[in-house]
């Protein structure tokens, strides 16, 4: 089994929000990224999806967009993303999901040998100046990872593998590439420059981080090979 994570599809079945806003390197990316994804991911392998995966607003409109993700290869595990408005409650949620897609909420779900659990996250300190209402939502987010890792050591056996999804990476700026210089105009007001910067592509990365026992847990980047039967963690990009 190999475990493979891609977050941000955005995709706009029903709501129309090309993402060609954004530059035309966009053209048909749900196309490409299905093309890639057949060519790549077997039935028995994982793939993560930490956020930002539907512009829907309503859970039958996401449906109608993860309805093309369920019938692909490999086994799903879905984390909300800081644009997913349409994300219900877990048990709403986990009611619609078909088979062979898993949500984490606030917990963990296993698949063969691993464990998995997540939470969002926030802009951590050392990456932007965090606000008021950036601390509050960095508190709540540490609660939700807190009780989503609780829930992993409860389901994890001995020799398992515990992955922790985060939409938003826990890194300070000096740790990422410089983001885009091209001119934008200033935000009118400082709760604008918020969502602003949830947008950057340095904040919207996911990060994904595998446990290594008691003694914490470890970045991976790029390809990465594991011990105990697992074959890796892969970018499906």
């Amino acid at each position: 089994m190999r475990v493979f994570a891609i977050a941000d599809l955005h995709l706009a079945t029903v709501t129309p929000k090309p993402m060609t806003v954004f530059g035309p390197q966009w053209a048909g990316h749900p196309e490409a990224i299905w093309a890639h994804w057949r060519e790549t991911v077997r039935e028995e392998d994982v793939v993560l999806l930490p956020g930002d995966l539907s512009w829907a607003m309503r859970l039958p409109d996401a449906m109608t967009d993860l309805s093309v993700v369920a019938g692909l290869p490999g086994t799903k595990v879905l984390l909300r993303g800081n644009h997913d408005y349409w994300w219900p409650t877990a048990s709403r949620l986990r009611a619609a999901l078909p088979p062979g897609m898993l949500a984490v909420v606030n917990d963990a779900v296993r698949v063969g040998n691993v464990v998995i659990c997540g939470s969002r996250g926030w802009t951590t300190p050392g990456h932007d100046a965090l606000n008021a209402e950036d601390e509050r939502l960095l508190t709540r987010e540490a609660e939700r990872l807190s009780l989503s890792l609780k829930a992993a050591q409860t389901l994890r056996q001995p020799g398992d593998h515990l992955l922790m999804m985060l939409h938003y990476p826990p890194a300070r700026r000096a740790a990422w590439p410089k983001p885009s210089t091209r001119s934008r105009p200033p935000p009118s007001k400082p709760k604008q420059q918020k969502f602003k910067q949830g947008r950057r592509t340095l904040q919207r990365r996911p990060c994904f981080l595998v446990g290594t026992g008691n003694s914490g847990c470890s970045p991976l980047l790029g390809n990465a090979p594991f011990e105990s039967g697992l074959d890796g963690l892969y970018a499906l990009s």
